[in-house]
């Protein structure tokens, strides 16, 4: 089977003098930046390897992450990988990424079997504890809180299955 890959940062700016960079998450996805994560950097340089692991991070988050990565030594190699991104094997990443990847969510198909309850994903919300999809629900809004209990997985095809009841007074709709 070929490997699947997917852009997960961009490399926004250099950061002191032993090679260290700042990468921000891209496509609307979680900051997944995490120390021993094999990172491929896109475009490549013409020498030099394109493969690179993440030796350390610090502040992972969505602004942003302190990373430095291996053969990146000094300043001039950082600066040199600025505006590249860093592409990871799909397997590499948590299991959970597709509900977080606003790319592919947005107009995806979400329902509520046992409450008659179906709409579109307008919108993702990143909060502190966990995304809400903003979802239209036939005219109303639905905010729905992206949690285990609510939404389980998220299918390649097809409606998204959740159980929103218990949520915003929907018991009984």
């Amino acid at each position: 089977m070929r490997e699947r890959y997917r852009c997960i940062a961009r490399v926004q700016k250099s950061h002191g003098k032993i090679g260290e960079v700042v990468a921000v998450p891209v496509h609307g996805l979680p900051a997944v930046l995490a120390e021993g994560l094999d990172v491929c950097v896109v475009p490549p340089r013409l020498k030099g390897e394109r493969w690179k692991t993440v030796e350390s991070c610090f502040e992972d988050n969505r602004e942003g992450s302190l990373i430095h990565l291996s053969g990146v030594d000094g300043i001039d190699e950082a600066k040199a990988l600025v505006g590249r991104y860093l592409l990871a094997r799909e397997s590499d990443l948590p299991d959970d990424i597709d509900l977080h990847d606003a790319d592919r969510l947005l107009g995806r198909e979400v329902a509520d079997e046992r409450l008659g309850l179906s709409g579109r994903i307008t919108e993702v919300m990143r909060g502190v504890a966990n995304d809400v999809w903003v979802i239209d629900a036939g005219g109303e809004e639905l905010l729905l809180p992206v949690i285990e209990r609510v939404v389980m997985e998220v299918p390649e095809q097809g409606a998204i299955t959740v159980d929103a009841e218990g949520f915003y007074g929907l018991e009984g709709r």
